[in-house]
């Protein structure tokens, strides 16, 4: 049967019609006022894959059930005689390497002696070119995505918050389910042993679009161990430091992708079908994986486009969490080095209260230089010291443990204050440390009631007197920090009785962006203590008034003598 017959006598000139069209490279079509294939041309015969005479007689549903067709717009066509275009898309019975296929149709009402007789349909495969768009605007966004990643991941030095971060990134943009996955860090955590071949990685960050939210939440969150099978896409994408895909369309490739056989049935479930995996590398270190997956309708990634931006972006926060990771273990070495350097003084001596206050700025901040010290002298005499060094970190750190070396042994010597700052100064700058640091050293004397202070750049201390409504600032005349070789200190003594409480800080308790540093310090004069009150009651109300608004570390060291 030729493609130009019909089932049934028609006011078309089908000899007219095969002459016209019958060779066309264009698929076309003619439907009677019931839209029923009458008519149907070779080339629309490939395209949809069936023979003309199969069509002939039927709707465009019964012949082509996976195409979406606008039938509402070819029954306009029919009532107003405006011809339309339309844009068809689905699956039809012909071979086809992509999922959905496109067609472009032209649509004309047929009339004869004024009366409808139906509609013709000029179409042409438009699927390159559809996705061909896709791809495009596809291209788009990711560079968008590209665009916007500097400001969006990294935001700060947590190598979780980064992971957590990446993943929200992805989503969904790139893919419907997004996982961070790192290996993990030595920080204490009790360790399972592992059976031979398993990867245990530690999950840090996890986005998922809301329609698949409550099925994978049952898959863990972040935190949580994963032990993958040696097969597994995320252990073949770390050994060889190469993105791997994965194109899930069966139980074999799932298997081949899951941490475990267990979780086949359960992603076949929620129906994800695509994967890739990319590698977390920074200074030639593995850190983890970075793991896209697709579901549902989303298409299947791609070894181009997909995995050249994914790879990409998880270069760049591979650098951010290498820094994090790296941060987090300085500032833990140097937080212990400064909690040693600053544990509780021992009274110098009988009759010498002693209490003292370590705050870091916040968790998110490096450990600074604060430090204190309390030494006994001759006579019932005691110096106390209150110093900070230039900069933070580990380096900060390890300076203040020199400084407070060298300065226990310039007091054993028994000099006054200013003579110490001078020779600490000096051995400072003979011993090449590269930090300078602020410092006040104050003598109390006991037997003759006054104190001896002297400043490298610190800010003076406070003096509680008993029973007194308000503090005192000591007017210590302030010389250049240590590391500087300018010497030029000088001690300034200041009445210190029995009971008289010294208040030394450092500039974090005080200092406020904006606010001028004298008018900072005057609100020390506001504190109080009651005769014979709690040196920890004092330390309370520091905490209260000031650590909520402070900007740095804040070191304070209070003492008291009660006579000689």
């Amino acid at each position: 049967m030729q493609a130009e017959e019909h089932a049934d006598p028609s006011p078309v000139d089908r000899a007219a019609l095969a002459a016209l069209v019958g060779a066309s490279p264009a698929g076309v079509a003619v439907f009677d006022e019931h839209l029923r294939y009458v008519y149907v041309n070779r080339a629309l015969e490939r395209l949809n894959g069936v023979p003309a005479a199969a069509h002939l007689g039927r709707t465009i549903a019964e012949v082509l059930p996976e195409v979406d067709v606008r039938l509402d717009a070819l029954r306009q066509v029919l009532a107003d005689g405006r011809p339309r275009e339309l844009t068809t898309s689905g699956q039809t019975w012909a071979d086809s390497a992509v999922k959905r296929r496109y067609w472009r149709g032209a649509c004309h009402r047929l009339q004869e002696r004024g009366r409808v007789r139906g509609v013709v349909v000029i179409a042409q495969e438009i699927t390159a070119t559809h996705d061909e768009q896709e791809e495009l605007l596809r291209a788009r966004s990711y560079l968008t995505l590209l665009d916007n990643a500097a400001s969006s991941i990294g935001t700060t030095l947590d190598a979780g918050a980064t992971c957590q971060e990446l993943a929200d990134f992805v989503v969904p943009v790139m893919a419907d389910v997004a996982v961070v996955e790192m290996i993990p860090q030595d920080d204490g955590r009790p360790r399972r042993d592992l059976p031979p071949g398993v990867l245990r990685l530690r999950r840090a960050g996890m986005a998922t679009v809301p329609e698949l939210a409550d099925a994978l939440a049952r898959f863990g969150g972040p935190g949580e161990d994963i032990d993958y099978q040696e097969d597994a896409a995320v252990p073949r994408c770390l050994a060889a430091d190469e993105p791997v895909v994965e194109n899930l369309y069966g139980d074999e490739q799932l298997s081949r992708a899951a941490p475990t056989p267990e979780r086949v049935a359960a992603y076949r479930a929620i129906g994800l079908h695509s994967a890739v995996v990319v590698p977390l590398t920074a200074r030639g270190r593995p850190l983890g994986a970075l793991s896209l997956l697709r579901a549902g309708d989303s298409p299947p990634f791609t070894e181009g486009l997909d995995v050249v931006v994914a790879r990409t972006l998880a270069g760049r926060a591979a650098v951010d969490v290498d820094h994090a990771q790296r941060y987090t273990h300085e500032h833990r070495v140097a937080r212990e080095l400064q909690r040693s350097l600053l544990s509780e003084p021992r009274g110098p001596n009988d009759g010498i209260e002693i209490a003292s206050l370590y705050l870091p700025a916040g968790e998110g901040a490096l450990v600074g230089g604060d430090w204190f010290d309390a030494i006994p002298l001759q006579g019932g005499r005691h110096l106390k010291v209150m110093g900070d060094v230039m900069g933070h970190g580990v380096e900060a750190a390890v300076a203040m443990s020199n400084y407070r070396s060298m300065l226990r042994i310039m007091a054993e010597d028994d000099q006054p204050p200013h003579r110490i700052l001078e020779r600490l100064d000096k051995a400072v700058e003979q011993s090449g440390l590269d930090r300078a640091a602020t410092c006040l050293v104050a003598v109390v004397d006991r037997r003759e009631g006054v104190c001896e202070v002297a400043s490298a750049g610190h800010p003076p201390p406070v003096l509680i007197d008993p029973g007194a409504s308000g503090a005192r600032v000591a007017p210590v005349l302030v010389g250049p920090p240590l590391g500087t070789g300018l010497g030029g200190y000088r001690t300034t003594v200041v009445p210190c009785g029995p009971g008289t409480v010294l208040f030394m800080y450092t500039d974090g308790l005080v200092e406020r962006r904006g606010e001028d540093i004298d008018l900072s310090i005057e609100r020390l004069t506001r504190l109080t203590l009651p005769a014979g009150g709690r040196l920890e009651d004092l330390l309370e109300e520091v905490v209260d008034r000031f650590a909520d608004t402070a900007e740095d570390d804040i070191a304070v060291l209070v003492s008291r003598s009660r006579g000689y």
